[in-house]
């Protein structure tokens, strides 16, 4: 489906100062846009937390054709468990090994793709290639999944992505060849989210929404947000529903028009993120309470 594409996924982050580091300075990625809210979101953006939190979105280009990570982040909370279910985001970008080493990251070797782990544990798995200019440089996330056959016959019919190739142990899908692909891959046991959580999202036409949440549930599919309206002040409305696929993993779809104006780059994002991160004195507050909480 043409008129769908793939957009984001959503990383829960602890230590916001050395995340922005990985990302800006070692992957390479640019701030998009950075907002900070006092109060939790409707749409559960930043996890089962009610208290004050920010969005940052960072990539290789644009929303409207860059699939781009969105870093969440709760004040007061400095470490996530990691699960089972996030299996890596797969990068070209020669460039970026060379960052990691020139800068001391650790780079470890798997396979033909050299690996970097940022904060919190998230790996990214990166292909030893010049970092395209001319297209997104993200090519695909890698979920777990613990039924491949279920796993296909949810995201492709009834979620309705293309299944581009299959095989016994992972399947891939998109909604366009030039897009970033999800692939869910079999790991043989159940799916554990742990408190690491993220997020796959996908845009669509506003009026498509509807449609996809009466499939899900007319399948008996988990709706976790069903349709709603989602106001930015001073910003565009968007229409979202949010889903989970069999395992658990979180889907939200969202409505393109309102997206489209909502995620246009803001030329002071990087700017905001630095002050977001200099104003923060959780560590502080935390320090003469024992040290920041865990989740």
């Amino acid at each position: 489906m043409a008129s769908r594409r793939s957009l984001h996924f959503v990383y829960k982050i602890g230590d916001r100062k050395a995340t922005a580091r990985f990302y800006r300075e070692i992957l390479g990625m640019k701030v998009l846009r950075h907002e900070e809210f006092e109060e939790g979101c409707k749409a559960t953006c930043n996890g089962p937390y009610d208290g004050k939190w920010s969005k940052t979105m960072i990539g290789y280009g644009p929303e409207d054709n860059h699939f781009v990570c969105e870093l969440t982040y709760n004040y007061g909370v400095s470490h996530y468990e990691m699960g089972n279910d996030f299996l890596g985001m797969y990068i070209e970008s020669s460039e970026a090994i060379d960052r990691a080493k020139a800068n001391s990251w650790p780079v470890k070797q798997e396979g033909e793709h050299s690996v970097l782990e940022a904060p919190g544990g998230y790996k990214f798995f990166i292909a030893n290639k010049p970092q395209p200019q001319d297209r997104d440089p993200v090519q695909q996330v890698v979920l777990a999944s613990s039924n491949l056959e279920r796993s296909v016959n949810y995201w492709r019919d009834l979620a309705g992505l293309t299944m581009y190739k299959k095989t016994d142990k992972a399947a891939t899908f998109g909604f366009g060849d030039t897009q970033a692909k999800l692939v869910l891959q079999d790991i043989g046991e159940p799916v554990n989210h742990a408190k690491a959580f993220g997020r796959i999202a996908f845009a669509a036409p506003g009026a498509d929404l509807p449609g996809i949440e009466k499939k899900m549930k007319e399948a008996n599919q988990t709706i976790i947000t069903p349709y709603i309206s989602l106001d930015t002040p001073g910003k565009a409305t968007v229409q979202v529903v949010i889903l989970a696929d069999p395992d658990g993993h979180e889907i939200c779809f969202v409505g393109e028009e309102g997206f489209h104006e909502l995620s246009q780059v803001d030329p002071k994002g990087n700017e905001l993120l630095n002050e977001g991160i200099e104003k923060d004195k959780s560590d502080e507050w935390f320090a003469k309470k024992g040290g920041k909480a865990s989740a």
